[in-house]
């Protein structure tokens, strides 16, 4: 059900890939919610992608563009306030990437050449952006900006590796240029701090079946979908939410609150039992 919550709002939506993509579930959603908005990603993502469907469905632009360069940046926000006729209202960040763990390197065994391309990608990208539209005057007085983060910002989660460092530098990002964009033009930027998702991405990491499995059962509500996600993301590009801005915004039913559930302890104490019955449990430590 629509409830025309965007309608007459534009945006910027960076990141989408295919159907799995949280962005690209925002971008069908805020269609339906009255929105329009450029969509856009790297070359190459696109070349791989589908994003043209999803811009033959939004009746949407799809400009490409490389979040980390500064260039490629001013000719989105400046093509996307030329095609609108003036400033955006939202914008979406949905970008992140590690070759540390693609390529399976252990948090302690670190490629630093990947580590970087990690933070610029995943994190100073964000800045970027922001930097890019402050500069260009090109959001409206209480627009919003919104950002897609994971608890590992603050907990240690296993195999998730260089990328919680750039998830604690995103956070902080929206938190610094949230008070910066607040104070001068009443605009919010806030972070969503996902369940794990099974995006094209997600799904590629080794061990992320267990991890899913792990916060299902951990989470009073389960794991939030991507399209749960997108909904949510919705309510903060609209009016509902003027007043909510430098927040990390945990939308993964109830799991970071959570110490231990009966669900995950019941299955620890079957692991047990068979660990004290000599069955060999895989315990593959990074």
């Amino acid at each position: 059900m629509a409830y025309n919550l965007l309608k007459g709002k534009k945006g910027i939506i960076f990141g989408a890939l295919n159907p799995k993509s949280i962005a690209w579930q925002v971008a069908e959603k805020a269609h339906e919610e009255g929105a329009e908005f450029i969509l856009t990603n790297t070359p190459v993502a696109l070349r791989f992608g589908e994003l043209d469907e999803l811009a033959k469905k939004t009746n949407s632009k799809v400009i490409p563009a490389d979040a980390t360069n500064l260039k490629d940046l001013e000719k989105v926000f400046t093509e996307a306030m030329n095609e609108f006729g003036g400033k955006i209202d939202f914008i979406l960040h949905s970008i992140a990437m590690s070759l540390n763990v693609r390529k399976g390197l252990k948090y302690d065994e670190l490629n630093y050449d990947y580590f970087q391309k990690t933070i610029d990608i995943s994190a100073l990208s964000f800045h970027k952006v922001l930097q890019t539209a402050r500069k260009l005057d090109a959001i409206n007085e209480w627009g919003s900006v919104v950002a897609l983060s994971y608890v590992a910002a603050q907990r240690t989660l296993f195999r998730y590796n260089d990328m919680a460092d750039a998830k604690a530098v995103l956070e902080s990002i929206a938190r610094s240029f949230g008070y910066i964009y607040g104070r001068d033009k009443k605009i919010r930027v806030n972070t969503v701090s996902q369940s794990p998702t099974p995006t094209t991405a997600g799904s590629g990491v080794k061990g992320f079946d267990g991890l899913m499995d792990f916060t299902e059962r951990m989470s009073p509500l389960g794991n939030a979908t991507a399209e749960e996600c997108a909904n949510y993301c919705i309510t903060l590009f609209s009016d509902l939410t003027k007043k909510v801005t430098m927040q990390n915004l945990y939308h993964d039913g109830g799991f970071s609150n959570m110490g231990m559930s009966f669900r995950a302890m019941q299955m620890y104490n079957k692991s047990l039992e068979s660990s004290n019955l000599g069955i060999k449990i895989d315990n593959d430590e990074d």
